[in-house]
């Protein structure tokens, strides 16, 4: 039998910590532009938009090495085999060393080619150099700090990592006004700051490890030896595929739209779809801590084995995110205008663009919350091939939609990211019919 009114403040304090842990992944950004859109010009915003690219690849790396592991750990810990979710916890830490140094070697030797991948227009280009080329340095930095806060929300202090973003976030924030503002250094300068606020973030967090409280250690071997590298290196990229496929498939999709809005609707298109994936982070806020819940929180449940307390995190994560969504959709609906103003737009056709933009994104992003959380739902309860499909189709719907819509629609280009979620939904409906799905854990 659970007990309501402790399992409602565990699960309280996960998911508002995890809200604080996803400002990690996508405020930084947000920041970054309303400062340059405001203290340097238009096209800075669009130039961290196209850089956002990058943001996404090296989030997609931390949900295949990090995001997946921390659900295996977490079932481990529900099972009470500390040993293996150290082991496990050890392995996704290396690895997202290793593949931040990567991205960063290539950043510090590359930086023309890096750029030259996500940008194609002058007028853009050396400010996204200026930007991309210190977050490519930066890399192991973004992906240790994404990592770590994963591992240890789920071994039990999430309260730890609020306070650690809460304090990465605020340095981060004074740093980009000091170094634009006041010492004058320009796009590159708000980068740094990102990077040095995660750094601090990375300090506050290591507080865990010296905790008597800490489950999780640097262990290089597994107990029993069955558990080789290799073998759990493939269980952590398993359990992450669906969700790095859909954070892959959302990089393309970055990648296309910026491509056909700039060539379809030029400057002003390209400020407008900028804004609205500034909006997007503002959803991810909500998002991200409703799907860190269920496969921290709700992975613990999982390896319990007890259903009704699975099934009452699912009830509530999505009771609230569809409270957080509706109010965040009248508020965009209400005042466009100013969230124009807010990221520096001065102009009659930037007003008027991102106004109609961001209206009806503004619900396009509803089924789309909807659509990625199912997908955490779907792997947990063991339906793999749903989970997988919902991988591709997220965002590889939306790309042959936006381009039709650019040849035979410009005028309602903004409208094709509803039109392709409104089919997903249509799809993810006929195979839950198919496979004749049970929401019930599998002994």
């Amino acid at each position: 039998m659970i007990d309501k009114k402790a399992f409602n403040k565990e699960f309280w304090v996960f998911l508002w910590s995890s809200i604080l842990i996803a400002l990690s992944a996508c405020l930084g950004n947000v920041l970054d532009a309303i400062i340059v859109g405001n203290l340097i010009d238009e096209d800075s915003v669009s130039a961290i938009n196209i850089s956002r690219t990058m943001v996404q690849f090296m989030f997609t790396l931390n949900m295949l090495l990090a995001t997946g592991a921390g659900m295996l750990v977490g079932i481990q810990l529900g099972k009470k085999d500390i040993q293996q979710a150290s082991y496990i916890f050890t392995i996704s830490m290396v690895a997202c060393v290793v593949a931040g140094l990567v991205i960063a070697a290539i950043g510090f030797y590359f930086p023309d080619a890096s750029t030259r991948l996500f940008c194609n227009n002058e007028r853009f280009f050396e400010p996204t150099k200026a930007y991309l080329q210190v977050m490519m340095i930066g890399a192991p930095v973004y992906l240790l700090m994404w990592g770590l806060d994963t591992m240890v929300s789920v071994d039990g202090s999430p309260k730890l990592v609020s306070l650690s973003i809460f304090v990465d976030n605020l340095v981060h924030l004074v740093l980009d006004i000091v170094f634009i503002k006041y010492l004058g250094w320009g796009i590159a300068s708000s980068s740094v700051a990102t990077v040095i606020g995660h750094v601090v973030g990375i300090a506050f967090m290591a507080f865990h490890f010296l905790s008597p409280k800490n489950n999780l250690r640097l262990k290089w071997r597994s107990v029993p030896q069955r558990y080789t590298l290799n073998s759990t290196l493939k269980e952590i990229i398993s359990q992450g595929a669906p969700l790095a496929i859909a954070s892959i498939c959302l990089t393309l999709l970055l990648f296309s739209s910026n491509h056909i809005v700039l060539s379809t609707l030029g400057r002003a298109g390209i400020f407008a779809f900028s804004l609205c994936m500034y909006m997007l982070q503002i959803y991810n806020l909500f998002l991200g801590g409703v799907c860190r819940t269920i496969q921290s929180f709700g992975s613990i449940q999982v390896g319990k084995g007890d259903n009704e307390a699975f099934l009452l995190v699912q009830r509530k994560s999505f009771g609230f995110i569809t409270l957080a969504m509706v109010i965040t959709c009248v508020v965009v609906w209400i005042w466009p205008e100013s969230i124009a103003s807010l990221f520096g737009a001065d102009e009659g056709e930037f007003f008027s663009e991102s106004s109609n933009a961001l209206r009806i994104f503004a619900i396009s992003f509803i089924p789309f919350c909807y659509i990625y959380t199912i997908m955490i739902v779907y792997k947990l309860y063991g339906y793999g091939k749903i989970a997988l499909f919902i991988s591709f189709a997220l965002s590889l719907t939306v790309i042959p939609v936006l381009w039709i819509m650019s040849k035979v629609a410009p005028g309602l280009l903004w409208y094709s990211f509803l039109i392709a979620y409104i089919i997903e939904t249509a799809a993810i409906f006929m195979l839950h019919k198919m496979y004749k799905v049970k929401f019930e854990l599998k002994n």
